[in-house]
């Protein structure tokens, strides 16, 4: 009798869910809801619980709350409705007196311009009176007047990535180390451009005078007590290419190339064959006294005179 052969295949596994490797995520989706949630819920209802409020004290306080949060948007709407007219008109009265004050501002300027200018005719014949061939030296020398020629024109600019405060070895000195130009750095580039040779000197239009001061006010620098902003324009009067050549390698000169290379300072400096420097704003005499040998209208001399 023949016996039936054992059946030795391998029994075929069930294909696997494509989620299978998926099963947290799966899960997630399949019970968005905590279990502790949806038996709470289900609690509530079989005791007959609802979310609304079911007694009339109960109604009647919703609806009071709903009407009391109905009626404060209302009326804070309706303030800033009519509050919006007001408001235009100070900002429109606001600008009309800044308006007006810079008018007047301006005006005022003009003036005194045109009583600068009177003032320095009259002291340019003065000197002209009394002092001969010598006006127009003095007038350069002293700064009342404009000057144009040849000269250098040096730009310096703080670091790109400047800083309003700091600490360092800069600021031990007086300084900061933070890539601003100080009102000492500029002290010691104008100073450097009048030992090599300059005959005038201005700064951002500012021209500078034997009495010119150039002081700091916080971070801001101070021409003559008018303050500046960067980049700071300097123009010198003079022999352009030697008296660039000669400020380089002045030991000014090369202090502006340590801030250049050490703190990020720019700087450019360039030989010009033009350059027009305005007469400084104003001038005032400390001293006077008498000069001997000045004549009078008719030829004498008076043994009086002014300096």
């Amino acid at each position: 009798m023949s016996q039936q052969r054992p059946d030795r295949s391998t029994p075929r596994k069930p294909a696997a869910r494509p989620d299978a490797s998926m099963s947290l995520l799966t899960n997630v989706m399949d019970h968005s809801l905590d279990d502790g949630y949806a038996e709470a819920a289900a609690r509530k209802s079989a005791a007959g619980l609802s979310g609304l409020p079911r007694t009339l004290r109960a109604k009647l306080g919703l609806a009071t709350g709903l009407v009391l949060a109905a009626v404060v948007v209302t009326v804070g709407a309706a303030q800033a409705r009519i509050s919006a007219p007001t408001l235009a008109k100070e900002r429109e009265e606001l600008i009309h007196r800044i308006q007006k004050g810079t008018s007047a501002a301006d005006t005022q300027q003009k003036r005194v311009d045109a009583t600068r200018d009177a003032v320095s005719r009259m002291q340019h014949e003065a000197l002209k009176t009394h002092g001969g061939d010598k006006v127009d030296l003095l007038a350069l020398l002293s700064g009342s007047t404009e000057v144009t020629g040849p000269g250098v024109k040096l730009v310096v600019d703080d670091a790109k990535d400047a800083e309003s405060s700091g600490g360092g070895p800069r600021e031990s000195s007086g300084f900061s180390d933070t890539g601003r130009v100080r009102d000492r750095d500029m002290q010691r580039v104008v100073n450097g451009l009048w030992e090599s040779g300059a005959e005038a000197v201005s700064v951002n239009g500012q021209r500078l005078t034997s009495l010119s001061a150039i002081r700091a006010a916080g971070d801001a620098i101070l021409v003559d007590n008018k303050p500046l902003v960067p980049p700071y324009t300097v123009l010198a009067v003079g022999d352009g290419q030697r008296l660039s050549t000669a400020f380089q390698a002045s030991a000014d000169g090369q202090y502006l190339r340590v801030l250049q290379e050490n703190y990020g300072v720019r700087t450019k400096i360039s030989a010009e064959g033009e350059l027009t420097l305005p007469p400084a704003p104003s001038l005032t005499v400390r001293t006077a006294k008498p000069q001997a040998g000045a004549a009078k209208a008719d030829g004498a001399d008076t043994g009086k005179g002014t300096s």
